[in-house]
């Protein structure tokens, strides 16, 4: 008979999970002026970089207003230097009376007036400046951009800052779950009285599982909780950051995580195909006593991780159960006992 030898360990908590992904950045990439969209740069669906040139409106209307603006700062500039000449004339002349004190007054108010008339003017530039930039469009972020919204010739941002198209960062990408309150509780609490060792959250593993049963590669990390719990379903929202290095994974995907919240330091586990289920709900595992004989002991089961039952009660360490050939034995029948030593799958012909 195939026995294992019951030992205390150190096993992860894991729990499983559903939730959906979502992006970790997106960005709508919108019309800041008014003007027709005289140019699309970019190709639906592609990865694109931060501040790449997507999208032209045209920009005749605004550089014609940045050359005007700067004419009347040429303009402003010019008339502040005359006053500054004047005042400083008028300031040797002051005082032996050639001109009267109210002409110097006005002159040194017209240079006032003459800066303030400079910086108005400068104000003006940096604004035409600032929209004739906006009328090239670029990505704010790098990541995926989507489908175009609107089309070469279409007059955009006339009324409000029309959407041109989004970008999407994917890498990493967010997977938020949710997990009932009570568990949360009951994890606390036994991580309080000692019986489990929890995990950092920024260390809490998150392994997710695809929706077509496939475990993928890339493991993320828990970073948050949130501090409320939904009142019409008494669960928490959990969120993970998850690598996304190829783009596998999208938005809106359904997946499992496995999260590993806490640490058993001291879990007795044992392999599911050395448990029987009775038919009222109850568990038993076969054992070999000190005599060689089988013994049947009921146990209390915990949760399963992996491919084996974490043991409650019923069991300690150095008890040897079995878990191979348990068809073919009985309650106090004499057995031979061996470890147990899985097979290996037969190679393929």
């Amino acid at each position: 008979m195939g026995v294992i030898t019951v030992t205390a360990k150190p096993v992860a908590l894991v729990t499983e999970l559903p939730g959906r992904l979502n992006p970790f950045r997106v960005a709508e990439v919108r019309a800041r002026v008014a003007g027709i969209l005289t140019k699309r740069v970019f190709t639906e669906g592609s990865e694109v970089s931060e501040n790449q040139v997507l999208a032209l409106i045209d920009p005749a209307p605004y550089q014609a207003t940045l050359d005007s603006a700067l004419a009347s700062l040429a303009k402003a500039e010019a008339n502040l230097r005359q006053y500054q000449a004047q005042a400083s004339r008028y300031g040797e002349l002051a005082p032996i009376h050639a001109v009267s004190q109210q002409d110097y007054d006005n002159a040194v108010a017209a240079v006032d007036g003459g800066k303030a008339d400079v910086a108005t003017a400068r104000a003006n530039v940096a604004t035409a400046r600032l929209n004739l930039g906006y009328a090239t469009l670029v990505s704010p972020i790098a990541g995926r951009i989507g489908r175009a919204l609107v089309t070469e010739g279409a007059l955009v941002g006339q009324t409000e800052a029309t959407e041109i198209t989004s970008v999407t960062q994917l890498d990493p990408i967010y997977f938020d779950f949710t997990e009932s309150s009570a568990d949360l509780l009951r994890l606390r609490r036994q991580v309080e009285k000692g019986e489990l060792k929890s995990i950092a959250p920024g260390q809490t593993k998150v392994t997710l599982v695809l929706e077509d049963g496939s475990v993928y590669s890339h493991s993320g990390r828990l970073l948050f909780s949130d501090v409320t719990v939904d009142q019409t379903t008494g669960m928490v929202t959990l969120r993970a950051e998850i690598p996304n290095p190829e783009h596998l994974l999208l938005p809106g995907m359904f997946a499992r995580a496995r999260l590993e919240q806490a640490e058993d330091q001291n879990a007795l586990t044992v392999p599911v195909i050395g448990v029987e289920h009775q038919a009222d709900g109850s568990a038993t595992v076969m054992l070999v006593d000190p005599q060689g004989k089988v013994e049947v002991r009921p146990v209390q089961l915990g949760s399963l991780q992996g491919d084996s039952w974490i043991v409650l009660g019923g069991l300690k360490p150095g008890d040897r159960v079995i878990v191979e050939g348990l068809q073919k034995i009985g309650p106090g029948a004499p057995v031979t006992a061996v470890p147990y030593a899985p097979q290996a799958a037969p190679a393929a012909k």
